[in-house]
């Protein structure tokens, strides 16, 4: 069974996708912070990382870049909304989504998500990052 840790500090969001991944056969883990995922990675072994850009603490770039020193192997999914606030604010489009999602692939992310997303969107990543 695959392992997958979703890191993202908006509750809503951290659980939909658990929700949503628990039903590919995949265990996931969930946590808010990117130190909080880190520790979980040094607990059990993952196999996937689907992390946000904006966090609390150490940002996601920061978090891609600890994951490939430690954890080469692990795939890694990024994704942000721009650092806006509220499902509705969100801007896919903007200058700020599109800087951090490419400063998170320049730290390694195998692949890279700007939210909102669908969910066949995300599975279809997940696929290809895991046979890629």
């Amino acid at each position: 069974m695959r392992r997958i840790l979703v890191i993202d500090d908006e509750p809503f969001v951290l659980e939909a996708l658990k929700r949503v991944l628990a039903t590919t056969a995949a265990a996931v883990i969930g946590t808010s912070t990117a130190e909080a995922g880190l520790a979980a990675m040094h607990e059990s072994p993952i196999d996937l990382v689907i992390v946000d850009v904006i966090l609390p603490g150490m940002d996601g770039v920061a978090a891609i870049k600890t994951i490939r020193q430690h954890y080469p192997a692990v795939r890694i999914i990024a994704m942000s909304g721009g650092g806006k606030f509220g499902l509705d604010a969100y801007l896919p489009e903007a200058i700020s989504t599109n800087a951090y999602l490419a400063a998170c692939k320049a730290a390694g992310a195998d692949a890279i998500l700007a939210k909102p997303f669908e969910t066949s969107e995300l599975r279809s990543l997940i696929e290809q990052v895991q046979t890629a």
